[in-house]
């Protein structure tokens, strides 16, 4: 199984390259080469696995035996699995009027983030032990992600980690979680900015390709492809979970709504898609609606500003994950996507080529979702179904209640849930409702915290450059003190 950029202007590179990259020196992201394509009897195979099974189903197809051998595979995601709360990892809760809602966010810091983070940590590892490696791994978070990737290494000694985040952009609980880890290998930033402006010096840092090669930067955002290949398994639960019968001819599908951010599982459900998953794939957003506008008009432009809504991990204008499904539905045609994302890239605004915006069209449906939905939806699901949801996964339900309240025919759906209600007490004050905040949750509020601030006016990208050398020069001085 090879991987290659979706600009097609970089080397194939195998699952270990593709792990330890960011971008690819060309500027795209990495994809398989070409998709494995599963039968009816697989789909049948796989329909009774756990998630923690379907994972490392889908991991073999993608990874190797000659780079992790399959016993190996299973360790691996059997320990990164192993401090969920639940046993069975994700959830499933089915509440009235045909609402089906996959619970992603069992693990440590609460968002679906742990699930793909935890095992990406435990196949970086496997790879640093056996080379005798360090690397620094660089992430811009608009909340979940920082937390998730911060939990999932730390106190590792091969790995520093450097998390940017965008001061009040994020929920306090969010912040939180980044700032009281205090272990060496965490260091974390509070940009005055907001999450995509927080990107830019991260991506002029893996720019240069010396630099990066230098120091072993990776990043663990979704631009890596472990995250996205781990999410998948989310698609094919959801489907198994919620279709009637597999001995339909033919299959019979599932909606899956997919509230996004950066893309990252919407990405993986068009893979799933393209893999043979019947599943058909509804996107919901926020009122930053690039996506949507996307989808529904081909117009692939930034807006003036990112506005602040309720759903905050979502507050993004630029979905780098689109890049790769740009890509697969333009049957692997990097010349155009190369094209389309330089041209995105100096104008910030581009129209989608008909014949790619008809094949998007047919693989999705979207959705934007207001601020005043999202209150909505939390409280009509809690007054139906004494059920909290977060604003995130509320994005995702509001789409399903507007269809109910149709009356539209429609096969089963199932709306992914990407954080506990727990993280965002604010939104649920803003819906009049009462949380039941869990005890390590309310604990943040005493610990120390630890923070750098990056301020308007600084040198954000030398600051991480000043650090990404300080960290490497220290794992150096280590790495000569070792004993041999």
């Amino acid at each position: 199984m090879w991987y290659v950029s979706t600009r097609g202007m970089a080397p194939r590179i195998d699952f270990e390259g593709a792990l330890f990259s960011g971008y690819a020196p060309d500027g795209g992201l990495y994809m398989p080469e070409e998709l494995p394509q599963l039968g009816r009897e697989t789909l049948h195979e796989w329909s009774t696995l756990s998630y923690p099974s379907l994972v490392k189903e889908l991991c073999s197809l993608f990874i190797a035996p000659e780079l992790i051998p399959r016993d190996d595979l299973n360790d691996l995601i059997d320990r990164a699995f192993s401090r969920f709360r639940r046993r069975e990892v994700v959830h499933l809760s089915r509440l009235r009027n045909g609402l089906n809602v996959l619970e992603l966010w069992h693990g440590v810091t609460y968002a679906f983030k742990d699930l793909s983070l935890c095992c990406t940590a435990q196949l970086l590892q496997y790879f640093l032990k056996k080379r005798k490696r360090h690397i620094t791994v660089v992430v811009g978070t608009s909340g979940d992600t920082g937390s998730a990737a911060i939990e999932s290494v730390q106190g590792a000694k091969n790995v520093d980690i450097i998390v940017l985040l965008p001061k009040g952009h994020c929920t306090k609980i969010q912040e939180l979680q980044m700032t009281t880890v205090l272990r060496e290998n965490v260091h974390v930033f509070g940009v005055e900015g907001n999450s995509d402006e927080l990107d830019e010096p991260i991506k002029t840092v893996f720019a240069d390709v010396a630099f990066v090669k230098k120091h072993n930067l990776m990043s663990l955002n979704s631009i890596n492809w472990s995250r996205v290949l781990v999410q998948i398994a989310h698609h094919f639960f959801a489907y198994f979970q919620c279709a009637p019968s597999l001995d339909m001819h033919p299959l019979p599908p599932v909606e899956v709504v997919v509230p996004t951010g950066a893309a990252g599982n919407l990405a993986a459900g068009c893979i799933a898609q393209k893999m043979g998953l019947p599943i058909h794939l509804v996107v919901a957003v926020n009122s930053n609606d690039i996506i949507h506008r996307t989808v529904q008009w081909g117009d692939f432009s930034l807006s003036e500003v990112v506005k602040p809504t309720l759903a905050s991990a979502m507050d993004i204008q630029v979905p780098y994950n689109m890049e790769r499904i740009f890509w697969l539905l333009s049957g692997s045609d990097s010349q155009v996507i190369r094209a389309f994302m330089e041209q995105f890239e100096r104008t910030k605004s581009v129209r989608l080529p008909k014949e790619l915006h008809s094949k998007l069209s047919e693989a999705v449906t979207s959705q934007s979702v207001s601020d005043e939905a999202i209150i909505q939806t939390m409280g009509r699901c809690w007054q139906e179904n004494q059920y909290l949801l977060c604003p995130h996964s509320a994005v995702a339900v509001s789409c399903h209640y507007q269809q109910v309240d149709r009356q539209q025919p429609s096969p089963p759906r199932c709306c992914l849930a990407p954080a506990s209600a727990a993280k965002f007490p604010e939104a649920v004050q803003a819906a009049r409702l009462t949380l039941d905040t869990p005890a390590e949750i309310l604990a943040l509020e005493h610990k120390e915290a630890r923070c750098t601030p990056m301020r308007k006016g600084d040198d954000w990208t030398r600051m991480l450059r000043d650090t990404i050398e300080h960290l490497s020069q220290q794992w150096q001085g280590r790495f000569l003190n070792l004993p041999s």
